[in-house]
């Protein structure tokens, strides 16, 4: 084989090569993105912590709050339930 039927030949697979990578490059651009299902909605109540309550008061309250025997046992239970390992409740 001569040099011009060589260089010709490596054209002709260059050339293949490429719009075979054009192809699978362009097949995966137009393929849809999978659906996400949609997000499940809860209709559930929410749950209501009297301790959150009595916190809420005993914020509203100020440095009154340090003298009040509700506040001082819910900070008791706060804390209790913030730095047990298992997680209180």
């Amino acid at each position: 084989m001569d040099g011009k039927v060589l260089a010709r030949l490596a054209a002709v697979i260059i050339v293949a090569v490429a719009i075979t990578a054009a192809a699978i490059h362009l097949a995966r651009e137009d393929a849809p993105a999978p659906l996400s299902p949609p997000p499940s909605v809860t209709t559930e109540a929410p749950r209501t912590d009297p301790l959150r309550a009595t916190m809420q008061r005993c914020r509203e309250l100020g440095e009154a709050a340090t003298r009040d025997t509700d506040c001082l046992a819910a900070w008791d239970e706060n804390r209790r339930r913030f730095l047990s390992p298992a997680g209180g409740n």
